[in-house]
């Protein structure tokens, strides 16, 4: 019987949940799409086929046990698929969201391979976490008895929580350090909440307090503590920072007011939609409500600024990409999402300068053609002569990527080796730093990544640290 509630992609044709019509989503900051009931979850999750060589899971950098908890879906067996789900992912309900599913599990999916369209396996891992939020199934991860090792985790995003959750189960005293005064990093401030509301993140927050994990905020490293001093407090300590130095742009009037980063901009939006107090915002800076908004870059970061800027009430958003649509890195699902919503792509474009005096008016835009492919594969976008014009702008975001800050000079830390690149160096199985008992993981160590490789990369990290505790243990013991 449980066999035939299997391999239904056959006759089951692939649905997503509902998405919200795109003139009501973009007048809000609500999550567009709504949730799975139960039928429905059901019978998406009983299309998988339980093939046995599932590439949804070897492509997945948790590796989670998809097809098994999707088994139990099918079955109706929703508190065993969360307690699958949760064994190998800290935040199942926030993977399920904001991961780029058509680029990891469902783009691997092997009925996607034969033509039947992938399991919706995004959608049905957020509905099993969201159910069982609403039943009680998720609950502190309170140890059964207290270690008294303690580690301090500098940087409050996925990477570090991640750590945190593992830590805390096995008893192990946890501080984690952030700058801002929320954790969550860029899950709480960097990621509308179109695509991840908010309470969504700070119930997980809470939820490792309640566990004992001391969060201490408005904590800058280097400034209000010391790196050495965090060192002494702890038999061990976890970099997580992430990268947050923003890409800058060159050319004629770079320095014109008006060029806004992606990120201070993307903040400025999720802390007004706290409710804090946000003077940039309320003067207009960082808000672009009946602005012409040019969006440069082609990553998910650059969606998030487009989308964010269409639900502010901006007059018209565009956005500028060296590469064409096939060659663009960020999520093709959030393309159309944003194309729905009003946003114009303007492919094969990129800025060669801005005008504008007091204020940025335009940005100067030259146009492109692929040629050869570069060294990383790609065909390299190549000028064509003659093909400059200007855009009129009121407000330039520009979303080009992050870079690493210089940790060991912010930090009095020479002797933290980086490459060349500015990122902690760790290594790659352990995330352990040239300096003993000190690891590192997520963006500072990958450079600008996803969301779930930091979980991955936190959680492989507590284990090491786990191992580090225990090996002193030892030495005294015999």
């Amino acid at each position: 019987m449980a066999t035939q509630r299997m391999l239904k992609f056959v006759n089951t044709r692939r649905e997503m949940p509902e998405k919200r019509l795109a003139d009501a989503r973009a007048q809000d900051f609500d999550e567009i799409y709504r949730e799975f009931a139960e039928a429905k979850a059901a019978e998406q999750a009983g299309r998988c086929s339980q093939c046995g060589v599932p590439y949804c899971q070897s492509h997945c950098p948790l590796h989670n046990n998809i097809p098994d908890w999707l088994r139990m879906t099918a079955e109706g067996r929703l508190e065993e698929a969360y307690a699958i789900s949760q064994a190998t992912n800290t935040f199942p309900e926030i993977c399920g969201r904001i991961c780029p599913q058509d680029r990891l599990c469902e783009g691997n999916c092997v009925i996607e391979k034969s033509g039947h369209g992938t399991v919706t396996i995004g959608a049905v891992e957020k509905y099993i976490t969201d159910t069982a939020w609403e039943r009680g199934w998720v609950v502190p991860g309170t140890p059964i008895s207290e270690r008294a090792e303690s580690v301090g985790i500098i940087g409050g995003g996925p990477g570090g929580l991640a750590a945190a959750d593992v830590l805390r189960r096995q008893g192990i005293q946890v501080t984690v350090y952030d700058r801002h005064d929320r954790a969550g990093g860029l899950l709480t401030y960097g990621i509308p909440g179109f695509k991840l509301e908010k309470h969504i993140v700070m119930r997980r927050v809470k939820q490792l307090e309640e566990a004992g994990v001391q969060f201490v905020l408005n904590c800058n490293v280097g400034t209000d503590i010391s790196f050495d001093a965090i060192r002494g407090q702890h038999d061990a300590v976890l970099i997580a920072t992430g990268v947050y130095k923003a890409r800058e742009l060159t050319g004629p009037g770079a320095g014109t007011p008006g060029l806004v980063p992606a990120l201070a901009y993307l903040t400025a939006s999720n802390r007004q939609s706290f409710g804090d107090d946000v003077p940039e915002f309320d003067s207009g800076e960082l808000n672009a409500a009946g602005k012409r908004v040019v969006v440069i870059g082609g990553g998910d970061t650059a969606m998030d600024c487009v989308r964010t800027a269409i639900r502010q009430g901006a007059t018209s958003v565009k956005c500028l990409y060296r590469r064409d649509r096939a060659n663009m890195p960020g999520s093709q699902r959030e393309t159309q999402n944003a194309e729905e919503e009003g946003v114009e792509f303007v492919w094969l474009t990129a800025p060669r300068g801005f005008t504008g005096t007091d204020h940025v008016e335009g940005v100067m835009v030259q146009t492109m053609r692929l040629g050869p492919p570069d060294v990383s594969g790609r065909q390299a976008p190549e000028v064509i002569e003659g093909g400059d014009y200007v855009e009129p702008a009121d407000l330039v975001i520009t979303a080009l990527g992050f870079e690493p800050e210089d940790l060991p000079e912010q930090w009095n830390a020479a002797d933290l080796a980086t490459t060349r690149w500015g990122t902690v160096k760790a290594d790659f199985r352990s995330h352990a730093t040239n300096i003993p008992g000190v690891y590192a993981v997520g963006d500072i160590v990958r450079g600008a990544s996803l969301v779930v490789w930091a979980i991955r990369d936190g959680r492989e990290a507590a284990a090491s640290i786990l191992d580090y505790l225990v090996a002193p243990a030892a030495v005294a013991a015999e």
